[in-house]
């Protein structure tokens, strides 16, 4: 996932430094608040592209021992296996066919000309669904979010449609931070214990916090290559850097710790050309690479459509309407009238490889191994458990009993594969 800061490195850094340096002149905390017993927070970590099996790999201590210690198990992405999508889903509960966000590229009819990015914040794209933050501070339980997609976006604000669940002028998070990759690790572990050094009046329950890391190093490198590892026992320390400093703090917490997709390796060697098969002039490419979600031109349908539909070495074309149930996908306005799907470790280019490479990437279909995601639970409210394999929209309403809001209607997901490890 590449995601493009909106704000300057400098600024944010400074923001966040200054939220954790004290004033000179404050005086030593009070006994009282030494003493302070605090109810447990909820925390919910994604570690970008952080695959299941990254656990087995010997570089992980504190993960391992968190897992050791709590639930644990491969959770499935919901499909497309994208970063934005699937960060989406986690705190709605809902697949991206429902949420909107089905891709980190797309369209909609609705704004012609208009294409989103993992840029967009226009409250337009983002309003299929509100976040768990959403229905927490409507419930004055306060949040914050540390660069969670979409944090920053005004949901609930302008939209042609208003909803029953939306607030006048948008919402937010109570606190939040625009992403900015050159904020390092240890500095948003640092904001995030920071906030938590509140007066309990105006302390979050309710956190999100991103690494981006090793999703970064895997598409350039691969998942099984040294530089991989080594971001992986990167991020493990700065988790570990967090259990500490809830131990200093004297902060019970349940962390829930998860991936958006795992990574599968790629290469130079494996790259289908689109244009092989379809005439450049008579589709409209929205997103190509992993799949390609494409539009024939206007009198071109039957072409392109004889052209592309069914099975070709290393992809396959559906039409919308025609994409496996399994999916979930296809039924959104915003999914491309045709959809290609390689075959996992597959690319399915416009253009010829410039120069060999090697890499890793993601996107594929969502029960492939190597997409499923890291999940870890630990904290006074779990018991130490490894559960089977589950989809990623059981996690909303998990973190909706961490917080205690009732279990909402109509979701995608369930909390059933945690309720023998959750203690009542």
């Amino acid at each position: 996932m590449r995601w493009t800061s909106k704000i300057a490195a400098a600024a944010l850094a400074a923001l966040l430094q200054a939220c954790v340096t004290a004033p000179v002149s404050a005086p030593p905390p009070a006994a009282a608040s030494a003493a302070e017993t605090r109810a447990p927070v909820t925390i919910l970590v994604s570690i970008d592209g952080f695959r299941a099996d990254y656990l087995d790999r010997g570089v992980t201590p504190v993960l391992s021992r968190l897992a050791a210690g709590g639930v644990t198990g491969p959770m499935r992405p919901s499909f497309p296996s994208k970063t934005f999508p699937n960060h989406w889903t986690l705190v709605t509960g809902l697949r991206p066919d429902r949420h909107g966000i089905v891709g980190n590229k797309m369209e909609d009819a609705a704004r012609p000309g208009e294409t989103f990015t993992m840029s967009t914040d226009d409250p337009f794209w983002w309003n299929g669904a509100p976040p768990i933050w959403t229905d927490a501070e409507a419930a004055g339980i306060r949040t914050a979010t540390l660069f969670w997609p979409g944090s920053n976006v005004a949901i609930g604000g302008t939209r042609p449609d208003p909803k029953e669940w939306e607030v006048e002028g948008g919402a937010r998070p109570q606190d939040w931070a625009q992403f900015n990759q050159a904020v390092s690790g240890e500095q948003r572990v640092n904001g995030l214990l920071d906030w938590l050094r509140r007066p309990a009046a105006i302390r979050p329950k309710l956190l999100t916090l991103y690494f981006d890391t090793v999703d970064h190093v895997s598409h350039d490198y691969g998942p099984v290559d040294p530089h991989t590892l080594d971001a992986v026992a990167q991020v493990d320390g700065w988790i570990g850097q967090l259990v500490a400093g809830l131990a200093d703090l004297g902060q019970p917490a349940n962390l829930v710790i998860v991936a958006d997709h795992g990574m599968a390796a790629t290469s130079s060697a494996r790259v289908a050309q689109l244009y092989e098969y379809v005439a450049k002039e008579d589709v409209h490419v929205i997103e190509s690479g992993v799949y390609a979600a494409l539009a024939p031109v206007a009198g071109k349908e039957d072409a392109v459509g004889k052209a592309l539909l069914g099975k070709h070495p290393h992809f396959e074309c559906w039409r919308k309407s025609e994409i496996p149930a399994r999916f979930h996908f296809g039924s959104n306005p915003r999914v491309a009238p045709i959809f290609c799907l390689a075959e996992t470790g597959w690319l399915l280019n416009e253009k010829p490889p410039a120069k060999p490479f090697a890499g890793g990437n993601h996107g594929y279909d969502n029960f492939a191994p190597d997409m499923a995601a890291l999940f870890i639970a630990n904290g006074p409210a779990f018991r130490a458990q490894r559960i089977a394999a589950f989809d990623n929209v059981d996690v909303y309403p998990l973190l909706r009993d961490l917080i205690g809001l009732p279990a909402k209607p109509g979701v995608d997901g369930t909390d059933a594969p945690f309720r023998s490890a959750l203690r009542r």
